[in-house]
């Protein structure tokens, strides 16, 4: 099982960013997504999920209305569209075949500073 996140970066507050995650080595198109962040001297934490056909999405609070998760099945890639991002934002970001992230790749880092 391969998961690998790209798209991080330095981005302002209030700006966006769109993270993949490209994945192989499982059957996608039946696996529940989830996206995971790590904030600097804090723990993991789940902010959004998807269903495998993409039907149904959750997310965190903290990331409700600002984050966008999506998936392209045909193509075996996991998304996070991040908008109005804010400083709190600012963690290392994992893609996850579940949503306490014992199985999830290496993450990418975003910044989110002025």
């Amino acid at each position: 099982v391969q998961l690998q996140a790209s798209g991080g970066g330095l981005v302002q507050p209030g700006g966006s960013l769109k993270l993949s995650c490209v994945t192989s080595g499982f059957s996608f198109r039946i696996t529940p997504m989830y996206w995971l962040r790590q904030a600097p001297e804090k723990g993991l934490e789940l902010i959004a999920g998807i269903s495998s056909a993409g039907t149904t999405r959750h997310y965190d609070d903290s990331v409700k209305g600002r984050f966008t998760i999506s998936r392209e099945n045909v193509k075996n890639t996991l998304y996070l569209q991040m908008d109005n991002v804010e400083p709190e934002d600012t963690a290392v970001y994992y893609c996850a075949t579940d949503d306490r992230g014992d199985f999830r790749g290496q993450g990418t880092l975003v910044t989110v500073s002025s």
